[in-house]
């Protein structure tokens, strides 16, 4: 199967989903035109709402992509190391019931349940969420406040490799979301969970996204050599602020390890892989030509030299 490994859902519980969304900064109300001109719900969300509005064009852009399915994405709530829920943190939430129940509907999706192992009920809902269908766990290490390798979460990665969940972490800076920990976008914290024998997804290459970040990609290529149980992935690469990773995730020693995905609906564009000679300038022509965004990302990916592989290491993971 062809799959796009990094992909969003966005909500505003308009239609009974349990999503949440915030919206109380400027900066929230420039980026959220965007966003949905990005997904393409720009009009329709205002009649139909965001939920509905945006499952009803994800669904048709998987269709006119040349992608089998998406993994698509819940989103818990941050937690402290008590266990005690950060909501006014929060920026957005996708429960994981609304995913699976997606997934149970539509076959182009895949199910990637979102638990903080902090919470008190984290086991229990891992297991939960593992038979109702979840194939994947997420979480963005920085923006949740976890500490992966903090021991207290052994047990908790303990089950997952049980389980046989790959678990797809944030690594690098992020900007879409509210930092609580920057130190937690060091790929170097998920040894833990690469000890306990999961199988660990270290989400944009451990890349710079804004400009005063640390660059991570060096450490995360040593773990590689380490761990064998360490892949990575070139979601949001295709971006003004991320493409500079590309080049390290392209090395033919990594790329059996790397997974395809665009981080949607976070815009994607050739104009900075262009700019770092990525593209040549026909393949940038070509990709502006291209309205649906996955498939723009698709090619973009491809005409910058990822292989083929990309797109299927996905099923090998969790099928």
């Amino acid at each position: 199967m062809r799959i796009d490994g990094h992909v969003h859902f966005v909500g505003d519980g308009s239609n009974g989903s349990g999503c949440w969304l915030r919206r109380t900064s400027l900066l929230d109300r420039i980026i959220e035109p965007v966003v949905k001109a990005q997904a393409g719900i720009f009009r329709s969300s205002q009649k139909l709402g965001v939920d509905q509005a945006y499952k009803e064009k994800l669904i048709a852009l998987i269709d006119r992509s040349s992608l089998d399915a998406v993994l698509l994405l819940a989103m818990d709530y941050p937690y402290d190391a008590d266990g005690n829920c950060l909501k006014s943190k929060a920026k957005f939430y996708v429960p994981n019931d609304h995913v699976l129940s997606l997934a149970k509907k539509y076959s182009q999706i895949i199910p990637a349940c979102s638990i903080h192992p902090a919470r008190k009920n984290a086991i229990e809902e891992l297991e939960r969420c593992a038979e109702q269908g979840a194939k994947v766990l997420k979480l963005l290490p920085n923006c949740h406040n976890v500490d992966c390798s903090n021991t207290r979460y052994r047990s908790f990665w303990e089950k997952l490799s049980e389980l046989g969940l790959p678990f797809l972490a944030h690594t690098g800076g992020e900007f879409s979301v509210p930092v609580l920990n920057a130190k937690f976008a060091d790929p170097r914290i998920l040894q833990l969970p690469l000890e306990c024998g999961v199988t660990v997804i270290a989400a944009h290459g451990a890349g710079k996204s804004g400009l005063w970040d640390p660059d991570y990609t060096a450490d995360l290529l040593k773990m590689m050599d380490e761990f064998t149980n360490l892949f990575t992935d070139n979601s949001a690469l295709a971006s003004p602020n991320r493409w500079r990773t590309i080049p390290a995730l392209l090395d033919p020693k990594i790329q059996s390890r790397v997974i395809h995905g665009s981080d949607f609906p976070i815009p994607s564009g050739g104009l900075g892989p262009w700019i770092g000679n990525l593209l040549s300038r026909a393949d940038y022509s070509k990709s502006r030509k291209i309205k649906n965004p996955l498939e723009r990302d698709i090619f973009i990916k491809k005409a910058a030299r990822f292989k083929e592989s990309t797109f299927t290491q996905l099923t090998e993971l969790i099928y």
